[in-house]
């Protein structure tokens, strides 16, 4: 089954954190004012609840998340708040069924269709040309290739000379532990984000997609085989899985970060045939994880397709020092993280789309084409690519008033 592509894209198998905080989840504050951006927050939310997300918001701030922050910081850590609405993975594909069917009666929509060139003319858009090398003209059109149309749309910004620049690549890995040993965090924030900057290459390294009583698995881009997470609103495992993800920015001449995360997966893959499972115990050891010592390990692996490895093989040397740093960090917080036991599960990665200049509404040079959602590099979570949606959507309708 295919994850990231599709009606929904990777939001309709993921487990749906809904961010409610205008500073998580991309950069559309970067040119829309707070005020606003709560406001469309709002509106989006609004219309994921009228679809059947449910009413409940985690994470809202209190005292006690107060004192978790000050707590971070003296571990040298930033602790960022955060509401989240949570669909839950067995409830985003009902919900986003309930969207396209409703959809359905207003539009048309194509499945299995494949894109192969943006068509532009005079700096104006004029359509798109197919896979089958037929062509649909319009006079707007609205991008959103998602992550896995990552590569695709980068050549399409240089073949028609819209200016972007490389996103970071974000690489490291899946950690696993008792589900107890981060109930702390997850009490109070669910999904807690947190970041730090190593002390021994200055490197920014983040939590990501904490998923408190979840599972590992995995997910394929192209040929890659890469590693994630989820948890459902109901079903529970024993475990409580998150991403350390180190951000990788690189400058001239280099400029193709997307190439060198693939890279970095495929080499996984070739000594893992596929995710490779380690203990931290056994990575910090200086020795790769064997089925007996993961047999023996008190965290149960809930990816059992995992090949146990050693991830010293795959990852650099800066970001496997970036990871443990972080982890030993974590645990002045979270005590028990930095065990021996916790699992590390490699590789994740992200691929994000180069960064390109649009307007407040996320139209590109060429006139009327809009880059939305993770196309424009700009946004990264679900309810900003909703509403980077929304925006482009609103200045269409102005503009055929």
């Amino acid at each position: 089954m295919e994850l990231l592509c599709g009606w929904g894209g990777a939001g309709a198998f993921s487990d749906g954190k809904l961010t409610l905080s205008p500073r998580v989840g991309g950069f559309l504050s970067d040119f829309i004012a707070e005020p606003e951006l709560k406001d469309l927050i709002r509106q989006a939310d609004e219309t994921y609840l009228s679809f059947g997300a449910p009413p409940e918001v985690l994470g809202r701030s209190s005292d006690r998340t107060e004192a978790l922050y000050r707590e971070a910081k003296l571990a040298g850590l930033e602790f960022i708040p955060q509401e989240i609405r949570h669909l839950g993975t067995e409830n985003c594909l009902p919900l986003l069924t309930r969207m396209r069917e409703s959809l359905g009666k207003k539009v048309e929509v194509f499945f299995e269709t494949p894109v192969k060139e943006l068509r532009a003319e005079d700096g104006r858009a004029r359509g798109v040309l197919l896979g089958d090398g037929s062509s649909v003209e319009g006079e707007f059109v609205v991008c959103g290739p998602g992550r896995v149309g990552a590569a695709w749309i980068k050549n399409e910004l240089e073949r028609l000379e819209i200016p972007s620049v490389p996103s970071p690549v974000d690489i490291g890995v899946r950690v696993e532990a008792p589900a107890p040993i981060l109930q702390k965090l997850t009490d109070l924030a669910y999904e807690a984000k947190l970041i730090y900057y190593s002390k021994t290459f200055d490197e920014r390294v983040r939590t990501f997609c904490m998923n408190p009583y979840g599972e590992v698995v995995t997910e394929t881009i192209e040929d890659i085989v890469t590693v994630n997470g989820h948890s459902y609103a109901r079903k529970r495992t024993e475990n409580t899985n998150f991403a350390v993800l180190v951000s990788s920015a690189f400058t001239e001449p280099f400029r193709d970060p997307i190439g060198y995360g693939k890279y970095i997966a495929r080499l996984a893959n070739l000594l893992g045939q596929g995710v490779i499972v380690q203990r931290l115990g056994d990575l910090l050891d200086g020795r790769r994880s064997t089925p007996d010592r993961i047999q023996r390990c008190i965290t149960r692996p809930t990816l059992a397709s995992a090949a146990p490895g050693d991830l010293s093989f795959v990852l650099p040397y800066r970001h496997l020092k970036s990871i443990i740093e972080m982890l030993e960090a974590m645990d002045r917080i979270t005590p028990g993280i930095f065990s021996r036991h916790t699992l590390l599960y490699g590789v994740e990665v992200k691929f994000y789309t180069n960064r390109v200049k649009t307007s407040p509404a996320l139209e590109t040079r060429v006139q009327n084409l809009f880059l939305i959602g993770d196309g424009a590099g700009i946004t990264r979570g679900l309810m900003q690519a909703s509403i980077s949606g929304m925006l482009a959507a609103e200045e269409i309708l102005r503009r055929m008033k």
